[in-house]
């Protein structure tokens, strides 16, 4: 059996189903090390941004997620999730670590530093375990994470 490389065009078509538009958000899977730390490094930016539209598209339109305690499934509840998450967390600042990865999962380890209405600045550990589509959407994510409080003088990010 002979393995065939297929070119990927620099501009790729977007199929339509019927619930519309299929989105495909490069890189895709199967990951290599230069593609795992590429999406690493595009969740990091996106989730820097705050901006619960522009991170709920990264995610499969019935992605399933454990935050925590939480479960979501779906887009509009991640958006959702995200806003509310962002309106609590203030100053919210993240660092994503690739950790491993295969076919079509990725695994890293993070921290991200916000404080809440009061004041208190809080550092927030964790790994997460992502599953992705073959349009490179996220359709699982796994989320294990825990809290620190710190002093703002204690800082790194």
């Amino acid at each position: 059996m002979t393995n065939a490389v297929t070119a990927v065009p620099a501009v790729p078509a977007v199929p339509v189903v019927p619930a519309g538009p299929v989105a495909v958000r490069p890189p895709l899977p199967p990951f290599t090390e230069e593609s795992a730390r590429a999406k690493v490094q595009a969740a990091e930016d996106a989730w820097n941004s705050r901006d619960p539209e522009r991170v709920a598209l990264a995610y499969t339109e019935d992605s399933a997620w454990r935050n925590r305690d939480r479960f979501l499934t779906g887009r509009a509840e991640i958006r959702a999730f995200l806003a509310d998450k962002w309106e609590r967390e203030l100053e919210y600042r993240l660092r994503k670590e690739l950790w491993a990865y295969t076919d079509n999962r990725i695994s890293v380890r993070f921290e991200y530093e916000w404080h809440d209405a009061a004041g208190q600045w809080w550092r927030s550990h964790g790994n997460e375990q992502w599953e992705f589509d073959a349009a490179g959407l996220m359709r699982r994510r796994e989320a294990s994470i825990n809290d620190i409080p710190i002093a703002e003088a204690d800082r790194r990010l």
